[in-house]
């Protein structure tokens, strides 16, 4: 088979420490493209990495026949707009979380990979995590009974990101530590838990700590240094609490909070076991036998879960399989962290039920 042509849109961190390492691991793909309105950035991939060329205008990748699949690693206020622009290029899609800032643009571009028929992934990594699917695996045998709730924290002491730039401004993030964080964690249950339909969602978000950008203090700061002139106006804590068709979900999360401990960690509860996934590490499975109290940490050979995304997304231009991170799984988060926002802003909890939202 011939090698798929690749472009990448987008030349920042996570293109630079996941995207393109695992496409130039993969030998059915090749870069042609490294594309970012700040053309110095797809120069110096195209210089380090010896291939490609680099072009600040993303509209060259849509005109080239050779390019099958791209991957979108832009700030979210353009994720649904050049995503659309792709797959309506006939160009198969690896969009970057979150799918888009709203649910209303994770809808277009869901209604567009349904037009044209193209692969619309997102980059919910944790969907190719080996323990993950572990876990998925031991809750779908009924290893751990009935899941009748998940407990999520994410949750750092000072962990802002580029305080005054994209991360931290609504029009281009879409949102804070929910949407940047949250994500990630709240998709991980969604996927293990069978992608339930949300039932009713009441939430809570604060910009608090961010808010004095000069007086915030820190150790470090990723995505950074700060800008003080810049924007600040999105959620660095975050509380919740989801109805489901399957378990209730709660959830905390900070950037930022006065209190000194960094937690990442979700919490599985069954009748008959539960798990607790410490994030991008191992779990342990805690049970009882006999009048016995069990706890067990299994071992398995871990593999690098953005590789497992990059070659899975090849795999599938190919042979059109429905992977699940698909946009008609993962829309599933959008419209949840929607819920969440929207319920912090009306103080009152929503309900999809009595919104007749089937969707």
């Amino acid at each position: 088979m011939s090698k798929t042509i690749v472009a990448i849109i987008g030349c920042g961190t996570i293109a630079n420490s996941a995207h393109i390492p695992a496409y130039l691991a993969n030998p059915d793909a090749e870069i042609k493209y490294f594309c970012d309105i700040r053309k110095e950035m797809a120069e110096k991939a195209v210089e380090k990495h010896d291939c490609g060329e680099a072009i600040e205008d993303y509209h060259i990748i849509l005109e080239d026949p050779e390019v099958e699949a791209v991957s979108i690693c832009t700030p979210n206020h353009v994720h649904a707009s050049i995503a659309i622009d792709c797959l309506r290029a006939g160009k198969h899609v690896l969009c970057e979380k979150p799918a888009a800032r709203t649910y209303a643009e994770a809808l277009e571009m869901q209604k567009v990979q349904h037009e044209t028929g193209k692969t619309l992934n997102i980059g919910v990594v944790n969907r190719f995590n080996k323990g993950v699917n572990l876990i998925k695996n031991m809750i779908d045998d009924g290893e751990l009974g009935e899941l009748y709730h998940v407990y999520v924290s994410f949750r750092s002491h000072r962990s802002i990101p580029g305080l005054g730039g994209d991360f931290t401004t609504k029009a281009v993030a879409g949102g804070g530590a929910l949407i940047d964080w949250g994500v990630h964690f709240l998709d991980i249950v969604m996927y293990c838990a069978g992608d339930p339909q949300p039932k009713t969602v009441t939430g809570q978000a604060y910009s608090k700590l961010g808010k004095d950008m000069q007086n915030y203090a820190y150790l470090n700061m990723w995505a950074g240094p700060p800008n003080f002139s810049g924007t600040y106006d999105v959620d660095d804590f975050v509380t919740a609490m989801i109805r489901t068709e399957g378990p209730s979900i709660t959830m905390n999360g900070a950037w930022a909070q006065n209190i000194g401990v960094d937690e990442m960690y979700i919490d599985f509860l069954g009748d008959k076991a539960g798990i607790r996934l410490q994030y991008g590490s191992d779990f342990t499975i805690y049970s009882a036998k006999h009048g016995a109290l069990i706890e067990s940490t299994p071992k398995f050979t871990k593999s690098d879960m953005f590789q497992n995304e990059i070659d899975s997304f090849l795999a599938c231009v190919k042979s059109d399989e429905k992977l699940p991170a698909h946009i008609d799984y993962v829309i599933q988060s959008s419209k949840i962290i929607e819920a969440i926002y929207q319920s912090s802003d009306q103080g009152e909890e929503i309900s999809f039920v009595k919104q007749g939202v089937v969707q």
